[in-house]
Parts: structure tokens; sequence; C-alpha cells
């Protein structure tokens, strides 16, 4: 990082941000950044002790000092588990918070409003990554724009990308997840954002949302919490982001294929590695080749093209933007093995409506070759998983899918599916991935066309790896 451009910290601004109290130490000591990891913090930096799912940051405080850190942020029923009057000696300056994740999202708000960057955040049940990355490339056409590493959308990873905000950048584009109610708008509320993205509303993380209704009024919190002149850039093709728009008084931009639709899509052609579309804007239009496979893409490249429009970058800038965009890793990756066999690798996540569009995607590309289904379970649906893995086994039984390999607590689910709609039970295999991996290499031939998807948990990816292995084709280094 440059540090040229850094804002530093101090701890009375610390102080200020978290309504934190101050243990030790001198409020104007500065620091340079705001550090949760004890293995890459700088001598510089002040290290905010998190609780993790795994790791609880207190007890590599006692490390962080020994390093030569002179700033901790801590949990006030911490405290007395620290040796806080040896610190007067040593210089070390102790603050503490009532919860150190609630602080870091404090400090990542305060620091998102003393620089001059405006905020662009998406949230939706796909596709959050893929446009999140498709609009920072368009961005970045004209601006200096800060994205997200990965998919860094919680409670931690938010703010962390905020506070790499530095003076210069211009915009920062941000995805929001969430598990649960409150998420979204504990997240708007930190970025505060001047544009807000809903990409689609489906049945994702319904074990904490608990309906359709329910992930539709958490992502709706996204526009409750955009700033007064904000805009929201909302998805025309969605019945329920429909619903949200006519509630909020934020001004609207609808994109998709609908004829509602500000920004649209038309003449779109799908073919192996990409697809195509004339992009229609209100006074132009413009053809679009995407580097990457899948008609719901579309729609994402269509939201980026959206907040291009709203911010007035040049219809040139935003085709070139789309244009450039390379496929994020394990979403919709197609490549062709030197076998002869064509590969689709969808592993990085799967809910019912991604594992739709992969299947369908599929259906479309494989012309007259055979096409192969690779399905691990779809996590984090409750209690209507099995109900959605048997509808998953029918779609597919009745995309002319030739066979399907499955992976799973729900692969029988699957399987049910597939059978219940006339698909012969030889063609079902159900098994661990390196039973799968086994199979399939006595399965596939040139030709085929394999898609392999399933939820984060499943690590699909080793399916594609095995195959790789398998087709001689060298890991990356």
């Amino acid at each position: 990082m440059t540090y040229d451009h850094l804002i530093p910290w101090t701890a009375q601004e610390i102080l200020a941000a978290t309504t934190g109290e101050l243990l030790c130490g001198d409020r104007n000591r500065q620091f340079a950044e705001v550090s949760i990891d004890s293995r890459k913090i700088s001598p510089s930096d002040v290290f905010v002790a998190i609780i993790g799912d795994v790791h609880d940051g207190h007890t590599f405080v006692k490390d962080v000092i020994h390093q030569g850190i002179y700033g901790v942020v801590i949990n006030k029923n911490k405290v007395k588990e620290f040796p806080v009057s040896e610190w007067h000696n040593t210089k070390v300056t102790g603050i503490a918070v009532e919860d150190t994740t609630k602080a870091l999202g404090d400090l990542a708000a305060f620091h998102r409003n003393r620089t001059d960057a405006s905020v662009v955040a998406i949230t939706g049940s796909n596709g959050k990554t893929t446009t999140r990355k498709l609009i920072s490339a368009v961005m970045a056409r004209q601006f200096n724009t800060l994205s997200a590493i990965g998919n860094y959308n919680n409670q931690i990873g938010l703010p962390l990308t905020l506070l790499r905000l530095q003076q210069g950048h211009t915009w920062a584009v941000v995805e929001l997840g969430t598990n649960g109610p409150g998420e979204i708008a504990r997240l708007a509320e930190i970025s505060s954002p001047e544009i807000g993205v809903i990409t689609n509303i489906g049945p994702a993380h319904l074990e904490g949302l608990g309906s359709l209704e329910g992930v539709m009024r958490e992502k709706g919190e996204l526009l409750e919490q955009l700033k007064s002149n904000g805009k929201a850039i909302l998805n025309a093709d969605d019945c329920r982001i429909l619903k949200l728009a006519e509630k909020t008084d934020r001004e609207v931009i609808l994109f998709g294929l609908s004829e509602d639709a500000t920004i649209r899509a038309e003449a779109v052609k799908e073919k192996a590695g990409g697809i195509s579309f004339t992009l229609a804007l209100p006074q132009e239009r413009v053809p679009v080749e995407l580097s990457i496979s899948g008609q719901f893409m579309v729609s994402n490249a269509l939201a980026a093209a959206a907040v291009g429009y709203v911010v007035g970058l040049s219809t040139e800038h935003i085709k070139v933007g789309l244009e450039e965009f390379c496929p994020v890793p394990g979403r919709m990756n197609y490549f062709q093995m030197p076998n002869g066999i064509h590969i689709i690798d969808d592993t990085y996540n799967a809910n019912p409506d991604s594992m739709k569009a992969a299947i369908l995607t599929l259906k479309a590309l494989r012309a007259n070759s055979r096409s192969i289904l690779i399905a691990g379970d779809m996590l984090e649906l409750g209690k209507q998983s099995a109900s959605m893995h048997i509808h998953i086994g029918k779609l597919a039984a009745t995309s002319s899918i030739r066979r399907i390999y499955v992976a799973g607590e729900f692969a029988e689910a699957v399987a049910k599916g597939a059978q219940d709609s006339q698909m012969n039970g030889q063609d079902i295999f159900t098994g661990t991935k390196d039973e799968i991996l086994e199979d399939l290499k006595n399965y596939l031939k040139s030709g085929d066309w394999v898609l392999i998807k399933g939820s984060r948990g499943m690590a699909m990816e080793d399916i594609v790896n095995g195959l790789k292995e398998w087709a001689g084709i060298q890991p990356l280094a």
C-alpha cells in the first residue's frame, strides 16, 4: 500500500468513532492503519481484537505488543485479563469498547465519512461478487475506484474494505451479504452508499431469513440506508424487487430485459466462453461482447452499465469496462480440456436460483452433445432444503441432462427428483467426491459438457481440480 495517501488515525479519533474508553496511553498517539491480523500487522498500526468464529483476537494481544505494536482495542469484558498497569510503562495505548466487531464497523463508517469517496453498495441473492467486479471494471475507466477483496461482504469484511480508502479514491464498490435479519441494515449503515444495487431476490439463506418475504425485507434495507439524494439501481425483471421500487422514496433506475427498464439488453446471443447483446441506453445503443457465459450474466452486466450511466460515464467507457471484465474464479468459468471435454466451473457457491440458471446455461451450450451435471448440496435453506433439492433433480431431468452426479447430505433428494421426472436410475450417481471422480474418468468422452456446482462449504472445486489432473492440465503456480 502507498503510505503517502493514507489517512492516519489518532487515539482520540478511535475513541470518538467507537465511543470507547481510554485505558492507558496518549490520546494524541498516531497510527497508520487499523488491523485485525496479528500475522500481518505493522508497528505503526492499531490492533483490534476481533472475536471470530475460529479465533479470538484477544489471545494475540500479548503477541502484538511483544512485536512492538503500541495500540490495541479490546472488549471491556476482557480488560481484567490484561496487565493494563504494565502497559502504562511500555507506552501502549489501550482502548476498551463494548464489542470489537461493532467497533470495527464504527471505525469504517468514521473513516468512510472523512474521505471524499462515494460508495456503490450491491446486494442480492445471486451475482453480488460478479456484479461488484463488473461495476468496478466500468468505474475504473474514469475514476480511482476501490473494490472489495474476494467476497468481503460481512460485518468484518466490509469494514476492512472501507478502511482501505485513501486520499484520492473517488469511489468504493462494496457488496453486502447476509445470513440473518438486520445484517444488511448494519452494513448499509456502515457504508452509507450514494448508489444501491439489488441484483435479484431468491431463495438464499432461508435458514436465517425464513422465507422469500424475509429475503425481500432484508435486501430492501439497503434502500432505507441510501443517502437522501441516493439512487437505487434495481432489476426490472424481478417482481419482488419491483415491489421494493414502489416503496422507496429514492430515485429508481431500472435495468433488465423488460421494456420498462431504462438500461436494457437486446438481441442476446449465447456461445461457449461468452455472450453478446446490444446495450440499450436512453440515448444510444452499442454492441457488447462479454467473456463469460450464462444469460443471467447479462443482468449483472446491465446493473454495472446502469451504475456507469448514472455517474455520467460515456457509452464507450461502459462498453470497454464490460468487455475487459475477466470471470471470477469458480463463477461460470468455461474451459475445454485437452481431451475435448467442456467444463463449466461454477463451484464458488449455489442456491436454487443460481443452480437453475447454471443448468439452463448448460442446456443452451451443449447443442447436440452429452451434458453432465455434478452437483453438491445447496446449504442454508433450512426446512425447505429437501424440497428444493428435489426440484433441482426434476429440473435436471427435464433439461435433457444425460447423467447426474450428486454429493452431500441431500444427494438422495436430488436423485428422487430426477427419478420422479422419469430419469433412469442408472444415469444417477450418488457418492463422495472421490467416488464421483473415479466414475467420471470411465464415463466421460470427448465432446461432453460438464457443469460442476455446489455451495461454498461443499468445495466442489475438488472435482474440477481432479478432472484437470486427469486430463494432464498443470495447476497454476
